[in-house]
């Protein structure tokens, strides 16, 4: 290492418990997405503690703190994500709520924390040629439709944290964005250097419109919305086939709404979904086999079906490990076994990262120091050094490596990045998408 990559990997060796007390505190009192104002207020707490002014309440609860390197150049974001999940289950689920960080994301904030304090330090900030976004932000779980339609009435317009932050603005400033994670597809490693792509996904809500009658005197008065609901989800399984194995097509159904009263034939039948797979072209197809499905199973029953589609998350595209972080990784040595991401890894979740990446660079790695099942009671951080600790002295390493000698780096991962949207492009294309 030379003398201000020790610099950094001492600055957060030095700041280690209050960055473990952080993550333990955020972990303690999970909050929803677009709901994070306690996590919030911690964040920029931290962020202040490194001499740093954090911006406050974008897209609600979204914190910004910029730090300003020795030269003109490019701004790196490193981003950390402010929510938890519902997951009543999980043992430090929040009562009343059922949040948990059953995600890492506790871990994630700890680490972008530990960035900030290590690359704030006087001589590694001069050092850089270009500048630093310390960006925690909101509501990267799934938000649920109600929700979303609760947020709409107070100017919250996109489904999750990263979108509508593209949205207002907010990224407008930033030319590439490093991510982290705990592990999300099986790695025995301690990091995961890349973009491994992933499932994206649109949101249907389908209401089925028949006619009650009463159910044992006049059934063939009504037109069942429930059996028209049951016929669509037997055609939606039949559909399998002519999905191709390639695009991992996945369809999640839940009907939550079967009727009002059991000797009633059911008027009223609502159906939501989560139509998943690959790529966008995978996305449209599937999702419009879905309608016509709901469509005419509701035809067929003597009934109608209205769809609600609402805006999901865009696949996570493939990007390989770049020099930078390589570069970090070798200056960590022994401490930081690394595999790098290849095209024939996939992950089958989703995560708004994937919307940044159709827009931005994004230099992502995940890392080792979890336990048990993403999403799930059992998870949790078995152990902070290689959750929390080792992570933060990745981010700083890497940007580092991204802005030091003119940005050299950064300005060749955004060379090599073809967007698919402009930010207005983007946010053009989810309004037209969402019907």
């Amino acid at each position: 290492m030379d003398a201000l990559e020790q610099a950094i990997v001492a600055a957060v060796d030095w700041h280690a418990q209050q960055l473990l007390d952080f993550s333990r505190a955020v972990a303690a009192h999970a909050e929803a997405g677009f709901f994070e104002f306690e996590t919030a207020e911690r964040t920029a707490q931290m962020l202040r503690a490194a001499g740093l002014s954090p911006a406050e309440g974008l897209a609600r609860t979204g914190v910004k703190a910029v730090l300003a390197g020795g030269a003109d150049g490019p701004c790196a974001a490193v981003i950390g994500e402010l929510d938890g999940i519902r997951c009543p289950a999980h043992p430090q689920a929040v009562s009343g709520t059922g949040m948990a960080h059953a995600c890492g994301h506790n871990a994630q904030l700890a680490a972008m924390a530990g960035a900030a304090f290590a690359l704030s330090q006087p001589e590694v900030a001069q050092a850089l040629c270009g500048s630093v976004a310390f960006f925690a932000v909101p509501a990267e779980e799934y938000v649920p439709i109600p929700t979303r339609r609760q947020l709409a009435s107070e100017g919250v317009r996109f489904c999750c944290g990263k979108s509508e932050l593209l949205r207002t603005g907010a990224f407008d400033d930033v030319d590439l964005a490093l991510t982290t994670h705990v592990h999300m597809i099986p790695c025995e490693r301690d990091f995961l250097l890349g973009n491994v792509a992933s499932s994206g996904f649109v949101s249907k809500t389908v209401t089925f419109k028949g006619r009650a009658a009463h159910a044992a005197a006049a059934p063939w008065d009504g037109a069942n919305a429930l059996n028209a609901a049951a016929l669509a989800l037997s055609a939606v399984g039949l559909l399998r086939e002519t999905f191709r194995d390639d695009d991992c097509v996945r369809i999640h159904t839940n009907v939550t709404r079967g009727g009002d009263a059991l000797n009633v034939v059911p008027g009223t039948a609502v159906l939501e979904a989560m139509v998943r797979a690959k790529n966008l072209a995978a996305i449209e197809d599937a999702a419009a086999k879905f309608d016509r499905a709901c469509r005419h199973a509701a035809l067929a029953l003597g009934c109608e079906a209205e769809i609600d589609t609402q805006q999901g998350y865009m696949p996570v595209r493939f990007a390989p490990a770049c020099r930078a972080q390589q570069l970090a990784a070798a200056a960590l040595g022994k401490n930081a076994a690394c595999e790098e991401a290849r095209p024939d890894l996939y992950n089958n979740a989703s995560t708004d990262v994937g919307d940044l990446s159709h827009v931005l660079p994004v230099v992502n790695f995940t890392h080792a120091g979890a336990a048990g099942a993403l999403h799930s009671a059992d998870f949790r951080l078995a152990d902070e050094e290689k959750a929390v600790l080792a992570p933060a002295k990745m981010l700083a390493l890497t940007v580092y490596h991204l802005l030091r000698s003119g940005a050299a780096l950064a300005r060749e991962v955004a060379e090599g990045f073809s967007p698919v949207y402009s930010a207005a492009q983007y946010v053009r294309h989810i309004e037209e998408g969402v019907r």
